[in-house]
């Protein structure tokens, strides 16, 4: 009958992984808190130690003992056994080294390990303390994978090797990261907790008072540390040993000789270079690794006059020349993965020891009340010597020689055997006072057993004085520094920009680059990448020192530091602000853009289409967390259909405002008050129902142009505008028509007189003209220039005069003035 079972996918699941997370957890990626070790590493450990491939015999292939791990004890790859081997012999990755090997074991660039079968093994002197007594019962044996022999599942450690040696792993739902330790300061607060079990964690810190790392390094953080060792948990700065090394010539170089633990010195010296090909912080000349067999040396070699220590800093800042590390103490405890502090690691490591103690005491009592017992049959045997002798010539064989020595002299069977099967030259005088001497030594040693089995503090007297062998024997100094605080490490980020001459320009729909003098200098402006109906909005020759600022027809501002720009030809299209900016709309335009040095000094006016305004200080918009990716607000628009129409710094006193249906009103900026950047603003104007703001801009010029959309243009008296104040109607400067009346298209200053250049929002110093042009595009596509300067004044009221014979029909599609 089969045994098929119903079961859902989700109980199947459940119960499976279930399974092997156990396994996973238990049996391969978390290290024992008595021992320190993985099942992997115990395997190995005990194997080569079963084999006799010990620190006191020479080495022997690393394949053989390979494979009588994998064939008795470890059934997995050979590659995850030889890997662990490889690993337990690497100084970079552990404090104290427990196998020693021949040949190429990898590197701290991480290259790879030569193949088993070139390099050789054996257990260091250290690895032997953590096996010592495992043959005197100390510690629980469980069947191996086959049930073919035992396997330890733990070892008697003769030293806190989870702490020396820390331990690093990922399992389901766990990991572990526990820095190694200095072995003397982990020894001295086990013996200070074996004397004090409840002792604070202050105290402990006194005697071990963090990490130390096989790299060395400079570890900051106190705080972080005593938290860490509190709950099991916390993050401490690891910073690289480096040193400002003065050169000939006035130049200096950086040198690192002791990197963050885990950092591959390869990957950090790549890194580092390739700070210095792209420049990234300025006076890198060369970075060198300089390591050899006697040590780690990088050299980061500088250039003349280089400001050696914000270089540091931003190495140590951009690369892992420092780094954080994060403890997570999570080890096996009693067949549960726990995360621990200081106090549960030392506290269950003495328990363990205590155990093996007693185990061991106890297995060696045994072993000597069973060879006393011996020694006192033998030593009774010397006083009846002739009658023993007479007594075994006169039985039949073996066992009915001591079948008569039992029954005739009291012997036990254990003394029965001793004596049948002693040798005679046993019998001299020198071996009675031998074995009297014996007697007297196994009486004492029993003593002692029986005071460590049954007395807690001579155990622990004996405990101390074992760890204060094992430091007095393998102490080495310490190899990190701690230092109670973390730097903050400041970098002076205009000092790490290259100061380099280039030309800005961004168009209308929102295209900008940045472009060398070279690339600009070889071509007219005119052959400037863009799209056939986009326009040229801002154009300048800049430094990569300053800042650039785009104001948007739909009230906001984009941030973007000249340096970070893209380097683009200027015959190629640009980039794109929507590549960037998650909140750049379809329908957005950029009206307004400027170059700026810092942000402490100017204010803004902004003029929307339905009337508001407003002033807004430059400093609202000093450069925000995510400025890369987003815009922030200059002006808030109340309606869905209002749109800014003018933006420009306030350098004048005049603002002049008008309307499509030709209304013009003129009236002191400091009736607008300065209000945040997120601020709808005031009343400008005096709207009609169906009347809108076309044009808004301060002006000391004389004069002004206006372009209607019929096409006609004309140029009239700044002065025919009085000053009065904001919110008003203001005066009308086109004839209103019955028929096809005049629609104000675009108006402006217009600089006859150079009064008011500093006003022109799209000169440059690129070309210097003495004519103001006004370019018109026709419905029909036909570009039609006029010299704003060379038209004659107008009558307020005038419709002004065409400009061209057919532009009635054909009306503006748009215009610009240049």
């Amino acid at each position: 009958m089969s045994n098929i079972q119903n079961m859902s996918l989700e109980d199947i699941m459940g119960e499976r992984f279930g399974r092997y997370s156990k396994y996973i957890i238990q049996e391969r990626a978390l290290p024992d808190i008595r021992d320190g070790l993985k099942p992997v590493q115990r395997r190995i450990l005990y194997s080569m130690n079963k084999d006799g491939n010990t620190f006191d015999k020479g080495y022997r292939k690393s394949a053989k003992s390979v494979g009588n791990i994998m064939g008795n004890f470890h059934p997995h790859g050979d590659s995850s056994i030889y890997d662990a081997m490889v690993r337990m012999s690497q100084d970079w990755k552990n404090r104290e080294i427990l196998v020693e090997m021949h040949g190429n074991n990898g590197s701290i660039d991480d290259d790879p390990p030569a193949a088993m079968r070139y390099t050789e093994a054996r257990l260091s002197e250290i690895a032997g303390f953590l096996l010592q007594d495992i043959e005197k019962k100390t510690v629980p044996f469980a069947w191996n994978f086959d049930d073919t022999e035992k396997e330890p599942t733990v070892l008697p450690a003769a030293f806190p090797n989870l702490l020396v040696n820390g331990a690093t792993g990922i399992s389901a739902g766990y990991a572990t990261d526990i820095p190694s330790h200095n072995l003397a300061e982990v020894i001295d607060a086990v013996v200070y907790m074996i004397d004090h079990p409840s002792a604070k964690l202050e105290k402990l810190m006194e005697f071990l008072p963090g990490p130390d790392f096989p790299t060395g390094g400079i570890i900051q953080g106190a705080d972080e540390i005593k938290k860490a060792y509190e709950t099991g948990k916390g993050r401490v700065v690891v910073r690289s040993r480096c040193e400002i090394e003065k050169l000939k010539a006035g130049r200096e170089q950086i040198l690192v000789t002791e990197i963050p633990f885990g950092v591959k010195k390869s990957e950090l010296v790549a890194s580092m270079d390739k700070i210095r090909v792209a420049n990234s912080v300025p006076g890198i000349a060369e970075v060198r690794d300089e390591s050899d067999r006697t040590g780690l040396r990088i050299a980061i070699e500088l250039k003349k006059d280089a400001d050696s220590q914000t270089i540091l800093n931003y190495l140590l800042k951009y690369t892992d020349l420092q780094i954080n590390y994060n403890f997570n103490m999570v080890a096996i405890d009693h067949f549960t993965p726990r995360q621990v502090g200081l106090q549960k690691i030392l506290s269950s490591y003495i328990a363990h020891r205590r155990e093996i103690i007693i185990a061991r005491s106890k297995f060696d009592k045994a072993k000597a009340e069973k060879r006393l017992h011996i020694v006192e049959g033998l030593i009774r045997v010397i006083s009846i010597l002739d009658e023993i002798i007479a007594l075994i010539r006169a039985s039949d064989n073996k066992a009915d020689a001591k079948e008569n020595l039992k029954v005739s002299y009291d012997f036990s069977e254990e003394q029965a055997e001793a004596i049948v099967t002693l040798q005679l030259y046993r019998l001299t005088n020198t071996d009675i006072v031998t074995l009297e001497n014996e007697e007297a030594a196994l009486r004492e040693q029993i003593q002692t057993l029986a005071a460590i089995i049954g007395d807690e503090r001579t155990m622990f007297n004996l405990m101390k004085k074992e760890l204060r062998d094992i430091k007095k024997q393998f102490a080495t100094p310490r190899l990190s520094e701690l230092q109670d605080q973390a730097e903050t490490i400041e970098i002076n980020t205009a000092s790490l920009i290259v100061e380099e001459e280039t030309f800005v320009s961004v168009t209308k729909a929102g295209y900008i680059k940045r472009t060398s003098p070279r690339s600009f200098n070889a071509s007219t402006v005119e052959e400037m990448g863009k799209r056939d109906d986009d326009l040229l909005v801002f154009l300048a020759p800049a430094k990569t020192t300053q800042h650039l600022l785009l104001f948007t027809n739909l009230g906001n501002v984009i941030y973007r530091p000249v340096h970070e720009l893209t380097d683009i030809r200027w015959k190629d299209i640009g980039e794109h602000l929507s590549q960037s900016l998650t909140n750049f709309e379809t329908n957005e335009e950029i009206i307004y853009a400027e170059l700026v040095d810092n942000f402490d000094q100017g204010t803004y006016f902004a003029a929307t289409k339905l009337g508001q305004i407003k002033r807004v200080e430059r400093k609202e918009f000093t450069p925000w967390r995510t400025y890369k990716s987003k815009s922030t607000r200059y002006a808030k628009l109340k309606e869905a259909e209002d749109v800014v129409v003018a933006v420009s710094p306030v350098v004048l006193d005049d603002v002049m405002i008008i309307t499509q249906k030709g209304y013009a009103l003129r009236f002191s900026i400091s009736e607008v008050p300065i209000i945040g950047a997120k601020a709808a603003g005031v009343k400008a104007i005096n709207l009609k129902d169906d009347d809108h703001v076309v044009a808004a801009f301060l002006s000391n010029t004389n004069s002004i142009y206006i372009l209607t959309q019929r096409g006609s243009l004309k140029r009239m008296a700044t002065d025919d505008i009085p000053v009065t104040s904001r919110a008003k109607r203001g005066l009308q400067v086109l004839r209103e028509l019955k028929s096809k009346p005049h629609r104000v298209f675009a108006a402006g200053p217009v600089f006859s007189d150079n009064s008011g250049a500093e006003l022109d929002l799209f000169a440059t110093e690129v070309e210097s003209s003495k004519e103001q042009l006004l370019l018109v595009t026709t419905t029909t596509g036909q570009v039609i220039e006029k010299n704003l300067a060379n038209l004659t004044l107008s009558e307020r009221t005038s419709n002004g005069s065409f400009i061209s014979d057919t532009i009635s029909d054909e009306e503006v599609l748009f215009s610009w003035t240049k």
